[in-house]
């Protein structure tokens, strides 16, 4: 980032670049295009220009290009905190009316977050992780879909049948497998392509069926029903669209990457 900063003296320009840029003056190199000048008689004429420049780093771009996305869809002065996570920072958003920007089941926050991703990750071939937050969403969103994952085992253990829920992003899949991996008796799996992948539950209790009257009585009948192969959440809607035109490798249905890996989206 380089900007041109002018001033009654170097000092004072030296000061409010670093006002501007809110960062440790050391990481910030000056320039000095302009002095003003001394008069006759001591004083100084005329105004110091400095060009003031430094590197932003990943997290910094990212919290950047977020904050102008913002001020661009009409929010007042956002702020955004940066602290560190495994692999990467955690941008939470605040401000005036910030939880504006989460949208239906976080549809805009994701969204926002995988193009500050890409936004930081453009200039370097290492990937560097970013993950958003705004007035406790994530937190929020997880009990919410550890909550399905228990309701949808319920069901599937009733049912004798595997029920699917509709596409999900990574994120979303992994808090749902971590959360049927808990529960004794059921087992998940992912299935399909971005961005219409989604989790199957299943019962893994075995059922037992009895045949018709026939069958009890001695004679010929159909034997027993077997259950359908499959049972689709159809009333469910808990779908995040941001991955569209995202796909990736698919070790996110793995329990054993954890909660969180690359845009968790």
């Amino acid at each position: 980032m380089k900007q041109i900063f002018t001033a009654k003296t170097v000092d004072e320009a030296k000061a409010l670049a670093v006002s501007t840029f809110n960062v440790d003056e050391s990481r910030i190199t000056f320039a000095v295009l302009e002095e003003p000048k001394k008069t006759l008689f001591g004083g100084l004429k005329g105004e110091a220009r400095v060009e003031a420049e430094f590197e932003l780093t990943k997290p910094e771009v990212a919290a950047q290009y977020i904050k102008d996305v913002m001020v661009a869809m009409g929010f007042e002065k956002p702020e955004i905190e940066i602290s560190d996570i495994e692999g990467g920072s955690l941008l939470d958003i605040s401000g005036e009316g910030a939880d504006g920007i989460i949208g239906r089941r976080g549809e805009v926050i994701d969204a926002i977050q995988y193009l500050a991703s890409l936004a930081c990750n453009k200039t370097s071939k290492d990937y560097y992780r970013i993950s958003t937050d705004c007035c406790g969403f994530r937190a929020k969103r997880k009990v919410q879909l550890e909550e399905l994952a228990k309701k949808m085992v319920a069901k599937a253990k009733k049912t004798g049948r595997t029920v699917a829920l509709e596409p999900m992003n990574p994120y979303e899949r992994r808090i749902i497998h971590a959360a049927v991996s808990e529960i004794e008796g059921a087992t998940s799996r992912s299935t399909g392509e971005e961005p219409y992948r989604k989790v199957l539950i299943s019962s893994t209790e075995k059922r037992s069926y009895r045949g018709d009257r026939n069958d009890r009585k001695g004679g010929r009948g159909r034997g027993p029903r077997k259950p359908r192969e499959e049972f689709k959440a159809r009333s469910l809607d808990i779908s995040s669209s941001f991955e569209k035109d995202y796909k990736k490798p698919k070790p996110e249905d793995e329990i054993g990457s954890g909660l969180y890996s690359k845009i968790e989206f």
